[in-house]
């Protein structure tokens, strides 16, 4: 088990943890948070009695412990996203934190492990019940635990941070109620079909880019679409061929290629994220108004395109890797996000709606040919 620990903490510490988030991290058992069991990423269901129960629960990947149909609606998210959304928080011993989404408990018990006051809501009552008889079960103290809707965010108190640990398409101006003066939000928020993880400040609202993530997504209000939205997820793209070879060597690592994602979905609304049979990787594309044709761009430039506006979506899809290019491949952290109130009247939220690059990237080397 020590050496699980270990090895755990060696998977989580690429993002350079601080001590204190090391120390949660080693201590706070997180076995006790799927006790029935959990869906690793590949679908196969893992119970204790299994043997590698223990090495995929102490690794660095998603839990997934509930289902509507095949649709994930409640999980353990990965460790190392949790760790950069925590320390993109700023925790400090005796803050009071508001957690939208509680899942299993495992996060809130991590945060008041740093010594914060947490409450913790769920929409799902049953997925509220679980993570209090967890945090019950490994004698977490200083975490409350509310069956809520997220959107209004629970009991009216006031806390000093607040976390979103679902994806939404916008900040509801209810958590910025409730937020004291001089708190942040960390909220994983809709762009281009994924959820980069947003620093929220109020007044005026505006954001940066902490890290790109994926996430499910939320139901209601926090889920509606509006006139920012990009188009819904491309699940599968079929009959693909390739119409313009690859241009750069060597082929964009995952940081730059999310750099060109985040971009391409900030200056086009058009651009979703699309994925192709047989390949596990995650890409982007530029569907055609269907969304089951457009063009996606490869990491090493190269395109694939089907449908009947192939060829207007390649054009775009062309044109918007080498505007990114010429602006020396900036990476998701040189972007600074305004804000707009939309959605119905009755559940507004705020949604990104203007995006400006206040850094460049230091390489200025074009692609190659």
């Amino acid at each position: 088990m020590e050496d699980v620990r270990r090895r755990y903490l060696e998977q989580i510490r690429g993002g350079n943890l601080s001590p204190a988030l090391a120390e949660a991290f080693a201590t706070v058992p997180r076995e006790i948070f799927v006790p029935d069991g959990f869906h690793r990423r590949d679908g196969q269901w893992v119970v204790p009695a299994d043997p590698e129960y223990l090495p995929t629960v102490y690794s660095d990947d998603v839990l997934v412990t509930k289902l509507a149909g095949d649709v994930p609606i409640s999980s353990s998210s990965q460790p190392s996203l949790m760790a950069a959304m925590i320390e993109a928080l700023d925790v400090a011993p005796g803050m009071r934190i508001l957690e939208i989404g509680a899942g299993t408990g495992y996060n809130a018990a991590l945060l008041a492990s740093l010594g914060a006051v947490v409450t913790t809501v769920d929409v799902q009552a049953d997925v509220a019940a679980r993570a209090r008889s967890a945090l019950a079960r490994a004698g977490i103290a200083g975490v409350r635990v509310e069956a809520a809707d997220g959107y209004t965010g629970g009991p009216p108190d006031r806390y000093d941070r607040i976390i979103v640990t679902v994806g939404v398409a916008g900040i509801s101006p209810h958590w910025l109620d409730r937020l004291a003066p001089g708190g942040r939000l960390i909220v994983p928020v809709a762009h281009g079909g994924i959820h980069p993880v947003l620093d929220v400040r109020p007044g005026p609202l505006t954001a940066t880019v902490v890290c790109a993530a994926g996430f499910m997504g939320a139901a209601g209000p926090l889920g509606a679409r509006h006139p920012h939205s990009h188009p819904p997820v491309a699940v599968a793209l079929d009959n693909l061929e390739e119409v313009s070879p690859a241009r750069w060597r060597p082929a964009l690592d995952v940081d730059a290629y999310r750099g060109l994602w985040f971009a391409a979905a900030a200056w086009h609304h058009r651009v979703s994220h699309a994925s192709i049979p047989g390949r596990e990787q995650s890409y982007f594309a530029v569907l055609d108004d269907s969304g089951a044709g457009g063009a996606v761009v490869l990491a090493d430039g190269a395109i694939l395109a089907a449908g009947p506006e192939a060829e207007r979506c390649v054009a775009v899809g062309t044109a918007l890797s080498d505007r990114w290019w010429s602006l020396n491949r900036p990476p998701i952290r040189a972007w600074r996000i305004g804000f707009a109130q939309v959605g119905d009247p009755a559940t507004p939220i705020w949604s990104p709606n203007s995006w400006t690059l206040a850094t460049a990237a230091e390489d200025p080397a074009p692609p190659e040919a």
